[in-house]
């Protein structure tokens, strides 16, 4: 089974080795067919504390690493004239 990979938005880099990153998605409600936006946030891990506040990043799920953090930081987000495309990491 593929892994799941996730795009967001880092908004707290305060721990060691790990970052908070806010995933929004975008439905439209069954009922009113109004376009609704949730967001939920993630703990991933971030091995090298690359990332700061307010960079755009992909995390993709992995086995448990400590008591809240299943997903793992893959790469940030560079959106230019080209569009989106992964920086390894």
């Amino acid at each position: 089974m593929p892994k799941r990979v996730l795009q967001g938005v880092v908004v707290s880099d305060k721990t060691d080795k790990t970052v908070v990153v806010k995933v929004e998605r975008r439905f439209t409600h069954p009922l009113l067919k109004k376009t609704v936006r949730r967001s939920k946030k993630y703990q991933a891990h971030d091995e090298d504390n690359r990332f700061k506040t307010g960079d755009s990043v992909f995390i993709q799920e992995s086995r448990p690493i400590s008591k809240s953090k299943r997903w793992v930081v893959v790469g940030a987000v560079h959106a230019g004239a080209g569009g989106a495309d992964v920086a390894a990491g």
